[in-house]
């Protein structure tokens, strides 16, 4: 394919030496949030087949259904609700496992354990 086949709106993509600088940047950095989603997805839902595979085709649904955006700000600010996604999932999301009727098993990710404040029985009072 010649590189003057392409089409701004869709079709091949052009080589970057086409694309502006900030288009191109762009591009690399949602290609970088596409991989690091997944890999968080994975993490995130380890073992569990139909989170796994939910997450993976809203991730790509996503991305699909904007991979023809061509305005810079809207890029700028779906890749900020993207890695704003990828960090609430995460830092936020705790797996739980049915083991009982009534009963749910969290089973959270040494990464999402860290060290608390000791509680204190005896609060000192303000002055």
């Amino acid at each position: 394919m010649m590189s003057s086949d392409w089409l701004p709106g869709g079709g091949a993509t052009p080589p970057l030496e086409k694309w502006p600088q900030a288009e191109a940047r762009a591009m690399g950095q949602a290609a970088k949030l596409f991989k690091t989603l997944h890999r968080t997805r994975q993490q995130v839902f380890k073992n569990d087949a139909r989170a796994l595979e939910a997450a993976r085709i809203k991730i790509n649904e996503e991305f699909k259904c904007n991979k023809t955006e061509t305005s810079p700000k809207k890029i700028e600010e779906l890749i900020k609700i993207g890695s704003d996604v990828e960090l609430i999932l995460r830092t936020s999301v705790i797996q739980g496992i049915h083991t009982d009727h009534n009963t749910l098993k969290l089973v959270p990710r040494k990464d999402l354990l860290i060290e608390n404040v000791p509680y204190c029985d005896a609060p000192t009072q303000k002055q």
